[in-house]
C-alpha cells in the first residue's frame, strides 16, 4: 500500500481546482474565471487499490494587496513540503514573473502541469513545455483538465512517487471539507459567477444557522455600494445565488441569503480570524 499527499500550486486561475475536480471526478473544490477563488486549503482523496492519495487544492499565489492576499499566500506556502507537490502552469498564457516566484518555492523534485491545451495549439503547448524545462523541475505533464486528457498519466506518476503507508482516510471518502464550509463556499462561488468582476474580492460566506434543511447564509460585503450589487434589483441575484446552490445540495434544502456590510474585513485580523482565514 503506498499513501501521502500532494499538493496543488501555482498562480491563480491555472485551473489547480479544476484539475483537482477531474481527478476525483467529482466537485470538491469551487471554481469561476475569478482570480483568488480558492481561499483556503481543501483536501480530495482519490483511493485505489493499493494506493491513496490527499490532494491539497491550495489559493493562487500572487502580489498580495491585503492582510487577506498575505494570508492567502501562506495557506499555499503551508502546504509545501509534502511527498509531492504540483506545480501548475496555464498552456495558453506566458511563464511570467508569477510563474518563476512560485517555482522557486517548490522543490526540485515538483511535477509540473502544463494545463488547459485543449485551449492551446500544439505548437503552442511545445513552446510553453520548452518554456517550462527552463524551471528545472523534475517531470513535465501536458494535459487538460477540463477534458481529462493526461490526467489519468498525472495520476500513475504521483502514485509512483508516494511513500509505503497506510490509507490516511476511509475509502469511501472524497473529501475533509465539513458540510457547513462546503455550503458557503457554494454561495460564493455562485456570487462570483453571476456578478463576476463586479465584487469578487470583497465578499466572504458563512454559515450562521444550520437547521436541516434550513440553512442561513451571511454574505459579508466591505461597502454599501457592494451590498446592493450582490442583492441585485429586486433581490435578483440574491435569488438567481440561490437556486443555483439549491441544484447543488440535496432536494429539500432551505437556503436563505442574508447581506451585511462589514467593512475593510480583508485588512482586519479579528474579521479574517472569524471568517477563518
Amino acid at each position: 500500500m503506498r499513501s501521502g499527499f500532494a499538493t496543488l500550486v501555482g498562480r491563480p486561475n491555472v485551473g489547480k481546482s479544476t484539475l483537482l475536480n477531474a481527478i476525483l471526478g467529482q466537485k470538491v473544490s469551487i471554481t469561476s474565471p475569478v482570480a483568488q477563488t480558492t481561499r483556503n486549503q481543501v483536501r480530495g482523496v482519490l483511493s485505489r487499490p493499493g494506493a491513496q492519495i490527499v490532494f491539497v487544492d491550495t489559493p493562487g499565489i500572487h502580489k498580495p494587496r491585503t492582510l487577506l492576499g498575505k494570508r492567502l499566500n501562506d495557506t499555499a506556502a503551508g502546504a509545501l513540503g509534502v511527498d509531492v507537490t504540483l506545480f501548475v502552469l496555464d498552456a495558453t498564457a506566458p511563464v511570467g514573473k508569477g510563474d518563476r516566484f512560485v517555482a522557486d518555492l517548490v522543490p526540485g523534485s515538483a511535477l509540473c502541469v502544463v494545463n488547459k491545451v485543449d485551449a492551446a495549439s500544439r505548437a503552442e503547448v511545445l513552446n510553453q513545455l520548452t518554456r517550462a524545462a527552463s524551471l528545472g523541475l523534475a517531470e513535465y505533464f501536458p494535459l487538460s483538465a477540463k477534458s481529462g486528457e493526461g490526467v489519468d498519466a498525472l495520476v500513475e506518476a504521483i502514485i509512483d512517487r508516494l511513500p509505503d503507508g497506510p490509507a490516511l482516510y476511509p475509502p469511501d471518502m472524497v473529501t475533509d471539507v465539513p458540510e457547513a464550509f462546503w455550503v458557503s463556499e457554494l454561495v460564493r462561488e455562485q456570487l462570483l459567477h453571476v456578478t463576476r468582476d463586479e465584487v469578487p474580492h470583497s465578499v466572504a460566506c458563512r454559515v450562521t444557522e444550520w437547521e436541516w434543511p434550513r440553512i442561513r447564509v451571511e454574505i459579508l460585503v466591505e461597502r454599501d455600494s457592494q451590498k446592493g450589487i450582490v442583492i441585485g434589483k429586486g433581490g435578483a441575484v440574491l435569488k438567481e445565488v440561490g437556486t443555483r446552490v439549491r441544484q447543488q445540495l440535496p432536494a429539500g434544502a432551505f437556503i436563505e441569503l442574508f447581506v451585511k456590510v462589514d467593512r475593510e474585513w480583508q485588512s482586519r485580523p479579528k474579521a479574517l480570524e472569524r471568517l477563518g482565514y
